[in-house]
């Protein structure tokens, strides 16, 4: 799924909140409501760092509380995009005092190299799914957006001179992690958990099997049959209808639809955060 990409422009290192207090270039693809189809993607190819996948499996619940989890996730993305500066700061805040007690032998979510890996995550999955639905960037605008996604990794403990400087060096990066990565026992918990959750709600439940499906397809092949999800061409044509279905629809859908999610988690967010004040 994911291949290095052709830059013709690399670029200086990534801006920080100050540059993302006015409307910039990741606000497009952070907005679509189409990035939350990747979530279980993201999930596993996080937990494939093995120190990753003993943070998740040893300290939270997918099993019983998947939505919580998509709240947390999403309001931080969303809050350090699109948040104002005090937004910003709360977020972040709360993250880190989270992280405090996940820690155990070999392990800490404090750990900028753990971090950089999942903030790379977020950026090759929606980058993927968005370019999927709307077409190619221009490499200027391309190069623009993955600099501005390195916020979500710097606004935790990555220091700027970790977040690789263009995206060539990040797809070298990328492809390295692929191909060096072991799916753990910790790691197979939480897949099983995401994508055969019993204890999830119904609503959840019925859509089981599509994620399934494409979680399966979109994983690069060595981590598929790592974590021992099926493909073949039954299931690959099914993804493609799937896929080609989407695009052809998705990109008609008014923008008010599209962006409801995000503009529902920053209204909760800030629910949240007036409650606490």
């Amino acid at each position: 799924m994911y291949t290095e990409e052709k830059i013709t422009d690399p670029s200086p290192g990534p801006e920080l909140f100050d540059a993302l207090e006015k409307p910039v270039k990741i606000h497009k693809v952070v907005q679509e409501a189409i990035l939350l189809a990747g979530g279980a993607v993201a999930i596993l190819l996080q937990v494939a760092e093995p120190g990753v996948a003993q943070g998740v499996d040893n300290h939270s619940n997918f099993a019983y509380r998947p939505l919580d989890r998509l709240r947390t996730t999403m309001t931080y993305v969303y809050c350090v995009t699109f948040g104002t500066r005090d937004e910003k700061k709360a977020v972040v805040e709360m993250v880190h005092r989270a992280h405090e007690s996940v820690n155990g032998p070999g392990y800490s979510a404090d750990d900028p190299r753990l971090q950089l890996w999942v903030a790379a995550t977020l950026y090759a999955v929606g980058i993927e799914l968005y370019q999927e639905m709307f077409g190619i960037f221009e490499d200027a605008d391309a190069e623009a957006i993955y600099r501005e996604y390195s916020v979500l990794a710097l606004s935790l403990r990555v220091t700027p001179d970790m977040w690789p400087p263009s995206q060539k060096e990040f797809w070298k990066y990328w492809n390295n992690q692929i191909a060096t990565m072991d799916v753990t026992d910790n790691a197979k918990s939480v897949a099983k958990n995401i994508l055969r959750n019993k204890e999830a709600p119904l609503q959840i439940r019925l859509i089981l099997p599509l994620v399934r499906l494409t979680t399966a397809q979109m994983l690069p092949d060595r981590l598929r049959q790592a974590y021992g999800l099926k493909t073949g061409k039954i299931r690959r044509a099914t993804y493609r209808f799937v896929m080609g279905f989407t695009k052809a629809t998705y990109p008609c859908l008014p923008k008010t639809i599209r962006t409801y999610p995000m503009k529902y988690y920053m209204r909760d967010m800030r629910r949240r955060l007036e409650n606490t004040a």
